[in-house]
């Protein structure tokens, strides 16, 4: 009797639970009924329900509760949401920007792109709204200006610009072939590169690497690289590339550009005696590769006419800009062979040549009705009458740089000594100084131009006097024009707005400030009478005729006076 009622006494508790419900825990078992603290219970489990062993804290290897996973799913549905979306939330949505202020995303987006990068990420970490109007203009971005000290950031910059067509970098440290293959492989649509080193940061570019990244981007159309000091040979075919520009080049073995598409030229060497590029097999194959070549522009110091011959062979009758600057070696001679090849250049750059007035003549006389450039600086056989002559015969001119060519006559070379042989013995002897032609010490310029815009005339120590008269002349270099008399000073520029003046005396600048500036002009007193026609007597001027005499002639007078001179 007693075994049964201690079988009932379960059973019963069990049907007390379920008829109140369960609202919260129990004290005692659910199976026997004695309390739960410190107490194993002997009963076994009913059929069909399952024993579950008591959860540990921290305990991961065990599935989650039904609700938590619920809530993971919507998370991850809010996470996968597509780019779509995102950007019509941030295009409609509103942004805190403080003092609970809100304004439109898309006036945040149009502010995020006048920034610069490193604004840019920084307003990404204010919110959740302006990382989302960041992330927007990363996505859009067409160009990116960058200076970045490491190949690391722009890595970890350019995947989030997809559309990115034109970069532009300044290295503050060493590059090499990962700088390229990271352009390749996050920027695929690019069409512009410009790589240019910041102070003695170093580019460690290979010819091969070089050759193999524009063989892989067939849309881009525009290179521009700096210090290439360890490009051994160019190996360069694109049919997409219309502008190339490599300088610090040095000692190349092997040259082909092999580009039908390429408008524009540029070849820097480095101005060492040692470089063993053969300028002449460039200029050569140049008319095979590049055919539709437009502007030229070659800079070493072992330019000669041999090689200015070898542009006439290779046929380029389309050039309209033609530059070959630091070239000694190149004289009259090779003047004569680019008059024969062009004939309609628009620019043309002999800097640091030595041709002479004859060959200024010659130019002058080819392109009467086309150039409008010309750069004949650091020419010091040319004289103040070649320049006068240029400017009067070429009426198109609007920029003119003879900065040093008109140099006053240095030091007499003193007397060297060499070795001689007599009667078998070895005996110094002096060496008779080398006849040069000498251009007198002190020339004047008169220049009379109504189209001429820029004149450089910086460094022409020979200049004593100058006259310059030319309506459209807005700027003006006399840098170093140290033997420039003030009194032989006369400028005529109304539309002048910069003189440079660095290195003049202070009485040049104090005549250039006057006829610029007039600043030295006395006031004329206002005379408030006036005689009448028969000059008789003096009568008193009226009030508004002496406003408007003041406004005549001192209102326009303030306007003229906006030219700027620099001393630095």
């Amino acid at each position: 009797m007693a075994s049964s009622d201690a079988s009932s006494a379960p059973a019963a508790a069990a049907a007390a639970v379920a008829a109140v419900g369960k609202k919260r825990g129990s004290y005692n078992c659910g199976r026997c009924g004695l309390p739960k603290k410190g107490h194993v219970c002997s009963v076994a489990a009913p059929a069909g329900e399952e024993q579950k062993l008591p959860r540990r804290a921290l305990y991961f290897d065990e599935a989650p509760p039904p609700e938590k996973k619920v809530k993971v799913e919507v998370v991850e549905v809010e996470s996968s949401s597509s780019e779509g979306e995102m950007e019509r939330e941030a295009r409609v949505g509103w942004v805190e920007v403080g003092g609970g202020r809100r304004v439109p995303g898309e006036v945040v987006v149009e502010v995020m792109r006048r920034l610069p990068p490193r604004g840019v990420a920084a307003s990404a970490a204010i919110s959740r709204g302006w990382r989302e109007c960041a992330r927007r203009v990363w996505r859009n971005a067409e160009e990116l200006r960058l200076r970045a000290a490491s190949v690391r950031p722009v890595g970890a910059l350019l995947p989030r610009c997809p559309s990115l067509s034109r970069l532009v970098l300044r290295m503050e440290s060493d590059i090499d072939a990962t700088m390229l293959a990271c352009v390749a492989f996050s920027c695929p649509n690019l069409q512009s590169l410009e790589i240019s080193m910041v102070g003695s940061a170093a580019n460690r570019m290979t010819g091969d690497e070089l050759t193999r990244f524009v063989s892989e981007k067939r849309s881009l159309s525009v290179l521009k690289l700096d210090g290439c000091g360890n490009l051994s040979f160019l190996n360069i075919s694109s049919s997409s590339l219309s502008t190339l520009w490599l300088s610090d080049l040095s000692s190349l073995t092997k040259s082909v550009i092999n580009c039908p598409n390429l408008n524009e030229l540029s070849l820097g060497f480095t101005q060492q005696n040692n470089d063993s590029t053969d300028l002449i097999s460039l200029m050569d194959a140049l008319g095979r590769t590049c055919s539709n070549l437009r502007n030229l522009h070659i800079s070493s110091i072992h330019l000669c006419n041999e090689a200015v011959f070898a542009l006439e062979s290779a046929n380029l009758r389309g050039l309209c800009m033609l530059s070959l600057i630091l070239g000694s070696k190149i004289t009259d001679a090779a003047v004569a062979s680019i008059v024969r090849s062009y004939a309609s250049l628009d620019l043309l750059d002999l800097s640091g040549s030595s041709i002479t007035d004859n060959g200024l003549g010659m130019i002058c006389k080819a392109f009467p009705r086309t150039l409008t450039r010309l750069l004949l600086a650091l020419c010091p056989n040319i004289t103040s009458c070649g320049v006068q002559v240029a400017t009067s015969q070429l009426p198109l001119l609007q920029l003119m740089d003879c900065g040093k060519s008109l140099c006053a006559n240095s030091q007499p070379e003193a007397e060297r000594s060499y070795f001689g042989e007599i009667y078998g013995g070895i005996k110094f002897c002096s060496k008779l100084p080398i006849q040069r032609k000498q251009q007198p010490n002190y020339q004047k310029l008169i220049i009379k131009h109504a189209n001429l815009k820029k004149l450089s005339l910086w460094g022409c120590s020979a200049l004593d006097a100058l006259y310059v008269n030319c309506p459209e002349l807005s700027d003006l270099n006399l840098n170093s024009c140290t033997n420039l008399h003030p009194e032989r000073l006369l400028l005529q520029c109304p539309s002048l707005k910069d003189v440079h003046a660095s290195g003049c005396r202070d009485m040049l600048i104090g005549a250039i400030r006057n006829q610029v500036l007039n600043e030295f002009a006395s006031e004329e007193p206002r005379v408030p009478c006036k005689r009448l026609a028969d000059g008789s007597k003096r009568v008193q001027v009226p009030h508004f005729m002496l406003e408007q005499q003041f406004e005549e002639k001192w209102g326009s007078g303030s306007k003229q006076s906006q030219c700027t001179v620099h001393l630095s």
